[in-house]
């Protein structure tokens, strides 16, 4: 009965790791079951078993593939005792996946470039503002504890900073999915973070 759950997962995450791989290299409208199926090597029954259907299964792949991103926000949460170090951690564990982790990176191609937002995708849409705010939140609550132990100047909002990282964040990610030549992202991570520290550092 073991084996039986271990094979099911393992058959599970194979469905999702091709779905992945065509939604963000041919779109979600794009892409259907059958050629996800072909992808995975099975035939589309295995995907029934585990999926309702193509929108089941497109929540299920930014579930499994934004894990990391979900817990870079919960480990920023447990470092209050050093908040700014906190808040660059984030940062730089953020840049780094997107360049190690397909998964990583393929959830944000899929949403940024290769996803029609319409009705059809209220759910997901949904789901991913609702991470948005979670990752906003997380930052917002580490500016406050950086502010209450003063290493911060109280002058400017925490939430405003939050909401600065985040956009510089997803700015980043953006132009390099967008425009993979235009920069390598690994050998300037260090100059994004130094200049994104300058906006909460006092002058």
């Amino acid at each position: 009965m073991r084996r039986s759950k271990q094979d099911a997962e393992k058959t599970r995450l194979k469905v999702i790791d091709a779905a992945l791989t065509l939604f963000s290299r041919n779109g979600y409208s794009n892409t259907t079951l059958a050629m996800i199926a072909a992808e995975a090597g099975y035939s589309r029954g295995p995907i029934y078993w585990h999926f309702k259907n193509k929108d089941d299964l497109y929540q299920a792949v930014l579930a499994v593939s934004q894990e990391p991103l979900e817990q870079l926000v919960a480990e920023m949460q447990v470092a209050n005792a050093q908040p700014l170090q906190a808040i660059e951690q984030f940062i730089c564990r953020w840049l780094d996946l997107l360049v190690e982790d397909a998964w990583f990176r393929q959830s944000f191609e899929i949403l940024l470039n290769k996803t029609e937002l319409t009705e059809q995708m209220v759910p997901t849409l949904e789901r991913e503002r609702g991470l948005t705010l979670t990752i906003i939140d997380g930052l917002r609550n580490s500016f406050v504890a950086a502010q209450q132990a003063a290493m911060l100047p109280a002058t400017d909002s925490p939430r405003r900073l939050a909401l600065l990282v985040y956009s510089q964040l997803m700015g980043i990610t953006q132009s390099w999915l967008f425009a993979p030549d235009l920069f390598d992202l690994a050998a300037e991570k260090a100059f994004f973070l130094q200049h994104m520290r300058r906006s909460w550092l006092p002058d």
